[in-house]
């Protein structure tokens, strides 16, 4: 049986390690999804902060993460001395996420990742977001020939139709995520094929000492 994984970092990060109380570690958990499921591809969806690096929407279907990462050293050496406390932080900040993709990247992730916007909200606040449902909906479409069983690592229910569908075509669909924090239409699609993430602690969970 062929698997695909498809990672939602957002929901993955702010259903799943915040609500759990440890960090997940990713090539654990790329290996947790090779010895379980034998999945051969796995794609991860995600947001990054771009501070003004030149992307063409048109011309690129995910942020070249290589060329990110030399633009924001770039910023910092040549503007370094005239940012603030605070927007030096902030940028050293992104880069870091910037390096932890490119370490994803070479544990064996295929990152889609789209660039954090800001929205003007009605109170005056500005948000930031980089929402990726409809890339990872769009390429399990598109990838739904090429796969007979897909992991799903998200409880957000505005999958619930795309996956729904995938199951008619014969697909299997397991879904992966945090128990509480999982839409409960997504449980109910799942059955037991639902799998809650606070039960693989002993399993993923990211190891501060060793990694010191």
């Amino acid at each position: 049986m062929k698997t695909f994984t498809f990672i939602d970092a957002s929901n993955l990060f702010y259903g799943g390690e915040k609500s759990l109380g440890w960090k997940i570690d990713y090539k654990k958990l790329l290996q947790y999804l090779k010895d379980k499921y034998q999945i051969e591809q796995v794609f991860y969806f995600g947001g990054v902060e771009i501070h003004d690096f030149e992307y063409d929407y048109l011309k690129n279907g995910t942020v070249p993460i290589e060329d990110l990462e030399k633009h924001l050293v770039s910023l910092i050496a040549k503007k370094g001395d005239k940012l603030n406390e605070v927007e030096l932080l902030l940028i050293s900040r992104h880069l870091q996420r910037v390096r932890f993709y490119l370490k994803l990247k070479i544990f064996g992730y295929e990152l889609i990742l789209k660039p954090v916007k800001l929205y003007e909200q009605e109170d005056g606040t500005t948000r930031r977001k980089a929402n990726c449902d409809v890339e990872m909906a769009f390429y399990l479409m598109k990838e739904r020939d090429n796969f007979d069983r897909a992991v799903i690592l998200s409880g957000d229910g505005d999958f619930l139709p795309v996956l729904k569908y995938l199951k008619e075509k014969g697909k299997e669909i397991i879904i992966l995520a945090r128990g509480p924090r999982t839409a409960r239409e997504i449980r109910q699609f799942a059955g037991s094929n639902f799998r809650d993430f606070v039960r693989l602690e002993n399993v993923i969970k990211y190891d501060e000492e060793k990694n010191k």
